[in-house]
């Protein structure tokens, strides 16, 4: 008799497909082993290509800065270089390393408790910048936690999703666990003043809760839920004047009308409108950029997209704005092939992270969204940020590796 075939859209693909079985047995074991299965190159291109291209971009885009605070116009680059290469190494081990290791009960949980504590610890001990303490001094780097959250947030995500997955028609097992690991992750965010991370935590928990194929209606109430749940405690906390979120309605005003105040709230939106603007069609040239030498800050960071705009003009910046289309395009193929429910969640919960990431950002450097303070993936300067980018680029290549597509 010739055996059944299953295609990703069928019901039964991940539950009843013969190598999910063994994955059901991961779950109890630490099971650490290579998979050393071809890979998938036009993702590792896609990968390479905006790598590069970043660090190319952030280069030019931090020469002024850096030239004026470390006397080196190339400090950044190096600093991201090293990161980048670390993060390359990094990357290729755990495109190796089966992602099964992650459906392990102790090792998500234990990664989620510890992650989310050295949250907790940053802010008593911290480095305070901009009121906001975010960040761990080591001296030689400084480290943002709630940048590896998000990575243990999909990772603890996909693996009650998967888990309870024939159970979702209790609310006990669809709706509750998702409330308290959103919510905490939520609080201890909101308390570092990280609303941008707020933000997109939410937006990757929605997208994963959509794909995991929870009941329509249970979904959409909670959507509406949490929809209700952010605008009540936003509009509180302005209407009350909350201490330390004043500085929402400032940037909402700014993003209103950024030439009502371009000498105050308004200057680094309204620099990156001038650097945009300057760059016409084609740019003024690869390192020919104004607006990086001292008049546009975080020009190497959260702005970085206007110096690409400005120096590569709009030819440039649909470059950008292709390669981000074709990665998101690239990770839900990988996601739709996954081996398994727990693959397909953890893919789609990266995908979704960097492509919400990277197009947030490109509003805000284009005032079409107020400005968050959030980074471009692969392009912003931040050492620990690329390093930890590529780490989830190596688990979305072994999911491609194990992945139940035509080589």
């Amino acid at each position: 008799m010739a055996s059944k075939t299953y295609e990703p859209s069928d019901v039964n693909y991940y539950d009843e497909l013969p190598a999910h079985r063994p994955v059901a047995q991961a779950r109890k074991s630490w099971n650490l082993r290579l998979v050393l299965t071809e890979i998938d190159k036009p993702f590792l291109v896609l990968v390479m290509a905006l790598a590069v291209f970043g660090l190319v971009m952030m280069f030019s885009a931090s020469y002024g800065w850096s030239l004026s605070k470390t006397g080196d116009g190339t400090f950044y680059l190096k600093r991201q270089a090293i990161a980048g290469a670390i993060g390359i190494v990094l990357m290729l081990i755990l495109s190796v390393v089966d992602y099964h290791f992650f459906q392990n009960t102790k090792v998500v949980y234990i990664s989620f408790v510890l992650v989310y504590l050295v949250c907790v610890a940053t802010l008593f001990v911290g480095t305070e910048t901009a009121d906001a303490r975010r960040w761990i001094d080591f001296g030689f780097i400084q480290f943002q936690p709630s940048e590896l959250l998000k990575v243990a947030f999909i990772l603890i995500f996909a693996y009650i999703m998967s888990v309870n997955f024939r159970k979702f028609n209790d609310w006990k097992y669809c709706v509750f666990p998702f409330i308290i690991i959103m919510g905490i992750v939520s609080g201890v965010l909101v308390l570092q003043r990280h609303m941008s991370a707020v933000m997109l935590v939410g937006i990757i928990g929605l997208g994963m809760m959509f794909a995991s194929g929870m009941p329509a209606k249970t979904f959409w109430r909670f959507v509406v839920f949490l929809i209700l749940v952010g605008v009540l405690f936003l509009a509180f906390k302005m209407i009350s004047g909350g201490t330390g979120f004043s500085y929402i309605t400032e940037r909402i005003e700014s993003w209103k009308n950024p030439e009502a105040d371009p000498q105050g709230n308004s200057w680094q939106t309204y620099q990156s409108l001038l650097a945009i603007g300057s760059g016409g069609w084609t740019g003024l040239g690869f390192g020919e950029s104004r607006q990086k030498f001292l008049y546009l800050p975080m020009s190497q960071n959260d702005f970085v997209f206007a110096i690409v705009c400005e120096e590569l003009g709009f030819v440039g910046a649909m470059v950008v704005v292709l390669l981000f289309v074709l990665f998101i395009g690239r990770g839900f193929y990988i996601a739709n092939h996954a081996k398994d429910r727990f693959g397909m969640l953890v893919a789609a919960g990266i995908t979704i992270h960097i492509g919400a990431q990277a197009f947030f950002n490109i509003m805000v450097a284009c005032n079409a969204f107020p400005n968050t303070g959030i980074s471009l993936p692969f392009f912003s300067y931040g050492g620990t940020s690329l390093l930890i980018q590529l780490a989830e680029m190596g688990i979305m290549l072994n999911i491609s590796r194990q992945a139940h597509i035509k080589k």
